[in-house]
């Protein structure tokens, strides 16, 4: 009898897992896929056959892809365009930070640099010397920094594009590889025209001005003008660098957009929400490959339950910057303690119970709250496993607790 039920269970819940699957998809964004369309019909495709050992091997497969892809990008500029800062920035380091690109220096090497990520070890982020400083003609300098490697190059400038950045431009480009102008310094450039004329100063329009003046370059060449991204290392939360990262995000392969989406720093809430929405789902496609069940079974958290759960919510943690480790650090920047940042916040005691309280009453207590908060999962047709429903939960708590320590940050400044 029980061996019927659960039968008849399961084929209920495998019966939804094409029409969810489909739905899921379907309302999102093609630039903010983790995976690729191919790979989403194959899936589709077994599912519709009833082959659940087959999506779930794709599935499995796309997400080691997702883990391992490596990405690679290469930062190339004349000396004093505000290289190793943007690298820096990109990589979450400060400049006195160990194994930051070290800043200010007048580059004289010939060869290229590379940078790990600090949490994304699949991320590396190559300093090329500029082209400038290389007796080359740009194809045979495209063929010496290996540009075959990178998944695009970023070329930067701390006043106009220069002959050299746009014959390295086309040479990349009939190499089917792509390229983004970044004009940097734009903070220092503002600054002195406040103090020079502060009067008259009009941000925008010396913003525009900037702009204006790097595509002009462009024209006069008989180029297409790109678009131009205005930025300063120093204040990523301004300008034009959200606005790069979401289109750097975009045009990367499916499968190295979301390791790419989490290296990029808490520098507004824009930024916390992509991650967020990144991480969802990848939770969401592990929930999937793992046979999800079409009830969510009333039992209490194992042991080796609780302590994979620690470790997830560990993951979300560094990922979004709360962690006891980000927090120490922050917390000296703040000029307070990391008792009163965790004041604020509610990740750390997420998986603490009370002596009268049982890891199944705590798990029970967690699932009401979601999905009445949420909808959760069921409003899609589709019941997670018990430990998935943390996993949101976790992942809910944590953006939000970034949120909190961000605000808290601008108070602060």
């Amino acid at each position: 009898m029980g061996q019927s039920s659960s039968d008849t269970t399961k084929d209920e819940g495998h019966g939804d897992l094409l029409p969810s699957f489909t739905a899921y998809f379907k309302k999102m964004k093609r630039g903010n896929k983790i995976i690729s369309q191919e790979t989403i019909r194959s899936i589709e495709l077994h599912l519709k056959k009833g082959n659940i050992q087959g999506a779930n091997s794709v599935i499995s497969n796309a997400l080691k892809n997702i883990d391992s892809a490596p990405i690679n990008i290469a930062v190339t500029g004349e000396s004093g365009a505000g290289k190793s800062s943007f690298i820096n920035a990109l990589r979450g380091v400060g400049t006195e930070d160990e194994g930051a690109a070290e800043v200010g220096v007048i580059e004289t090497t010939m060869v290229r640099t590379p940078y790990k990520h600090p949490k994304i070890k699949s991320l590396t982020l190559w300093d090329l010397p500029g082209i400038g400083t290389m007796n080359f003609p740009p194809e045979e300098y495209l063929e010496k920094m290996e540009f075959q490697e990178y998944d695009f190059f970023v070329l930067l400038s701390a006043t106009r594009f220069t002959k050299h950045e746009l014959d390295l431009a086309k040479a990349i480009r009939s190499m089917k590889k792509n390229y983004y102008f970044v004009r940097t310094k734009v903070d220092m450039d503002l600054d002195n025209e406040k103090k020079s004329k502060p009067r008259t100063f009009d941000r925008e329009k010396i913003l525009q001005k900037m702009r204006s003046y790097c595509e002009s370059t462009f024209s006069q060449n008989n180029m297409d003008v790109p678009q131009i991204f205005l930025i300063s290392n120093s204040d990523l939360s301004d300008y034009d660098f959200q606005v790069l990262m979401d289109s750097l995000i975009k045009d990367l392969p499916a499968q190295k957009r979301h390791n790419f989406t989490l290296s990029i720093s808490n520098i507004t809430e824009a930024a916390i929400d992509r991650k967020h929405e990144s991480m969802q789902q990848y939770i969401w496609l592990e929930a999937f490959k793992s046979g999800l069940l079409a009830t969510l079974p009333a039992v209490g958290i194992l042991r080796d339950d609780v302590e994979k759960l620690k470790v997830k919510l560990k993951h979300y943690q560094e990922i979004f910057g709360v962690d006891d480790e980000s927090l120490e650090v922050m917390a000296k920047d703040l000029k307070v303690s990391v008792e009163q940042l965790k004041k604020i916040i509610k990740s750390p005691y997420l998986l603490e119970t009370k002596k009268e309280e049982t890891s199944r009453e705590m798990f029970l207590k967690y699932v009401e709250k979601f999905a009445s908060a949420t909808g959760g999962p069921l409003a899609t047709g589709l019941y997670f496993r018990k430990t998935f429903y943390l996993h949101h939960l976790f992942l809910d708590t944590v953006a939000e607790d970034a949120k909190v320590l961000l605000r808290q940050t601008y108070l602060k400044n």
